[in-house]
């Protein structure tokens, strides 16, 4: 299956492919400078300039089974990845964005990581405990470690919080009653709103750097998880609510967009569309 790394423009909906393989990659970030790509695959990270069209490994050190779920400090200095090696099941470390040894953040596992909060002092992320009943509910924690505090309560799943540029909100997509919905909560875990209401299956919403949009991915209806290899649209909406837009129908699912990827010029985000 081919790995097509691209990037759309919100406005005009114009794809723009960057690059094709045949090795399997997911999840691209765009680095604060605009310069690079950040992407995953076979359990390695990858630097993807946007001036030099190739992959550069980073040196992630004994983290050799990262996830998708990685992304960068909000000065671009640091990255926040997800690695089962050390411990058996995912946990967040931090490491320099040039590579380096990994510095674990999170104690209990497992532990995916997926938001940065604007002054680069905590971490979003989902995880599931004893005292969630076995459900993934979204939780913070600082950069260097200690107590962790469980933001959601009361979904049957939760995954992909991403915060807001103005740091007052957290977006998450969360499950209820089989219904998987756009969210936001305050960071202290007030103020929970409903933010999609239609019967798609919304997955990892991402608030754009200019804070006025949030982009998504859109399941078919009756999806159950977040699935590779499916038809799914890219879709945004307004950051206050109100109808989405879809900007494009691809196939893909899991990998696609499970991270931040929006240009810091918020008028295009990255994604990984596939073909067979």
């Amino acid at each position: 299956m081919k790995s097509i790394l691209a990037t759309i423009d919100v406005e005009t909906a114009t794809e723009t492919v960057l690059y094709e393989t045949e090795h399997h990659l997911e999840a691209p970030n765009w680095t604060p400078d605009g310069a690079a790509l950040i992407v995953n695959g076979g359990g390695r990270l990858y630097r993807f300039s946007l001036d030099d069209p190739k992959l550069l490994e980073i040196d992630t050190g004994f983290a050799t089974a990262l996830n998708n779920d990685h992304g960068l400090s909000p000065d671009g200095s640091l990255l926040a990845v997800s690695d089962g090696t050390e411990t058996g099941a995912s946990c967040i470390y931090t490491l320099p964005v040039t590579g380096g040894a990994p510095r674990r953040v999170t104690l209990q596992t497992p532990s995916y990581w997926h938001g940065w909060s604007p002054d680069g002092e905590t971490l979003a992320y989902v995880g599931k405990r004893p005292e969630t009943g076995g459900t993934f509910q979204v939780f913070t924690i600082g950069i260097d470690g200690g107590e962790e505090r469980q933001i959601t309560r009361e979904f049957d799943h939760c995954d992909g919080p991403d915060y807001t540029p103005d740091g007052e909100w957290i977006w998450f997509n969360g499950e209820r009653a089989a219904a998987v919905q756009l969210w936001r909560v305050r960071p202290d875990g007030s103020g929970l709103q409903q933010m999609t209401k239609d019967e798609r299956v919304n997955w990892f919403p991402h608030p754009s750097p200019n804070g006025r949009t949030v982009a998504y991915l859109a399941y078919e209806v009756g999806t159950t998880g977040h699935p590779a290899n499916r038809t799914v649209e890219l879709r945004v909406m307004p950051a206050e609510g109100g109808s989405p837009r879809i900007l494009r129908s691809l196939f893909g699912g899991q990998g696609t967009i499970n991270v931040p990827s929006w240009a810091p010029d918020s008028r295009r985000f990255a994604y990984m569309r596939y073909e067979v």
